[in-house]
């Protein structure tokens, strides 16, 4: 399956083609390689999203056929991101809040 669709089966994206512009961008790497939105996914491999200023580290389980519900998302990937990434995301949003008082 392409990692543009793949993304976008498992809802890390709203659309496809949201998913291929990130893959354009270079904000896609599956096993430390930048990616086309083209390549293709295998289960078992690692795949590092950049996404709203974090890095999201996912691990593919299986390849779902079709889109899937955001419920059953889990069932076809492992989240790993850390959650130091969540936190370092919070304290910018923070400090962006700070700056546009003064």
């Amino acid at each position: 399956m392409r990692i543009d669709k793949y993304l976008w089966c498992i809802r890390i994206f709203k659309t496809r083609s949201l998913a291929a512009e990130a893959c354009k961008k270079n904000h896609v790497s599956i096993n430390e390689y930048k990616s086309k939105p083209s390549k293709e996914v295998f289960g078992g491999e690692k795949i590092v999203v950049r996404k709203n200023q974090i890095d999201y580290q996912l691990e593919v389980i299986k390849l779902p056929k079709s889109r899937v519900g955001a419920k059953l998302a889990g069932l076809y990937y492992k989240d790993n991101t850390p959650e130091e990434a969540f936190k370092s995301n919070e304290m910018l949003k923070y400090a962006k809040d700070y700056c546009r008082k003064k």
